[in-house]
């Protein structure tokens, strides 16, 4: 049967086919636009769109195994919800959908709310689903990468408790692993949610030693006070600490070591 990938032609979905290619699953990706549609010999690629109710029944016809991710727009909820509800009329049982960590606690958060109601909405319909719920990205800070080489600043205020930072190659690794598993399966597998985090919980202190080495020069921490930057990213991020677990699972499901933080700080350096 098809594993059918939302979000095809985004940074982790596009990995997602390519490790589900390698491992010579049956890959169909849903797309916006086809010139954007580069993918490995073999995977078929659908056109549509979430709010397009037609195009997506189109994309699920035949589809065994679903990777729901949709992006972070107003509309989110709605997306992902018209998006189960032609899975399901479709036939489709299995799903492995991209969530977020803490989705459950940090409710007053738009982008954190919506995807608990997703969440919601997948136990409520019965789907069998692994719900992967993601730390913070490591590759978020290639946003801040001009502050750090070229002011010798790390502004990330990430609080005295750190961060469990995961890699997004690491990420796009382990849904494919789910999606195999689920479409694998003689039977549909009970629902399951897996918070993905990062080999190391590392403070900002932490961080800017790490870029003080790769870069070999002072990177300085700009503090713990979130204030001023959280007003930024309100909409999309929950308090900048406690994000503590251990990663113990997620490196199972790899059978290999997670990617430390040191290799996304030494790649930049190596490219500067």
């Amino acid at each position: 049967m098809t594993i059918l990938v939302t979000g095809a032609t985004g940074n982790i979905g596009r990995q997602v086919v390519e490790h589900l290619v390698k491992r010579s699953a049956d890959v169909r990706a849903l797309v916006r636009d086809r010139s954007k549609a580069s993918f490995p010999e073999g995977v078929s690629v659908a056109q549509g769109d979430f709010l397009d109710v037609d195009s997506l029944r189109k994309a699920m016809s035949g589809i065994s195994t679903l990777f729901l991710l949709n992006a972070v727009v107003p509309d989110e909820f709605t997306q992902a919800l018209i998006a189960l509800n032609v899975a399901r009329s479709s036939g489709i049982e299995r799903i492995v959908y991209l969530s977020v960590i803490h989705a459950d606690v940090y409710v007053n958060v738009p982008h954190f709310a919506g995807k608990f109601g997703v969440e919601r909405m997948i136990e409520q319909m019965d789907f069998k689903a692994t719900i992967l719920r993601p730390a913070y990205f490591i590759q978020n800070d290639l946003m801040i990468e001009d502050a750090i080489t070229g002011y010798g600043t790390y502004p990330m205020p990430i609080g005295a408790k750190g961060l469990a930072m995961i890699d997004v190659r690491d990420i796009a690794e382990i849904a494919a692993l789910e999606l195999l598993r689920r479409e694998q399966s003689v039977e549909p597998l009970a629902l399951d949610r897996i918070n993905l985090v990062g080999p190391q919980t590392l403070t900002g202190t932490d961080i800017a030693a790490i870029w003080s080495d790769v870069l070999a020069r002072p990177i300085n921490y700009g503090g713990d006070n979130a204030e001023g930057f959280e007003q930024n990213l309100k909409q999309f991020l929950p308090a900048l600490d406690g994000l503590r677990h251990a990663p113990e699972r997620v490196t199972a499901l790899l059978g290999r070591p997670l990617r430390p933080y040191r290799n996304f700080a030494s790649a930049i350096a190596a490219a500067a």
